[in-house]
């Protein structure tokens, strides 16, 4: 079932239920979705690579935002940012656990031959087509340098 399609059910899912805040953010996922598709050059629907970024994005705007309500004192607008995360995150994978992000970027670098912090472009290359979705970016650089600094 495409994403679209899992949205759609969803959506109908929270209606019934009276689930405003659900509602609020699967309309929001949606229109991204809706947005994507009917980009000058785009033909069809997204591919799941393209959904997968397109809702890490959504996560990683919605976490910025809401550190920004928070700073700002404004609790319930970072409430409500925390809460569409958490429903983004259930159309994402599996976020991997700090243990498990470092063995798989020691595997990279093993397989891209990276012995010093000057191959961390090569590192990061690949660690992003390998992990997308699973790990924010900036955890997988901070993660990269420490264990290309040893």
């Amino acid at each position: 079932m495409s994403l679209k399609t899992q949205i759609d059910a969803d959506i109908k899912d929270a209606m019934r239920a009276k689930d405003k805040e659900s509602l609020r953010a699967l309309r929001a996922i949606k229109s991204l979705i809706l947005l994507e598709e009917t980009k000058e050059g785009k033909t069809g629907e997204l591919s799941e690579e393209e959904e997968i970024q397109l809702l890490s994005k959504a996560a990683k705007q919605r976490r910025e935002s809401a550190r920004i309500y928070h700073e700002q004192g404004r609790a319930e607008l970072a409430k409500n940012e925390e809460d569409e995360i958490a429903i983004i995150e259930k159309y994402l994978p599996k976020q991997l656990s700090e243990d498990e992000l470092s063995a798989k970027l020691k595997e990279i670098i093993q397989q891209v031959g990276a012995s010093s912090p000057k191959d961390m472009g090569k590192v990061m290359g690949s660690a992003s087509k390998a992990l997308a979705g699973q790990a924010d970016g900036k955890a997988i650089a901070s993660m990269v340098k420490t264990l290309l600094a040893n």
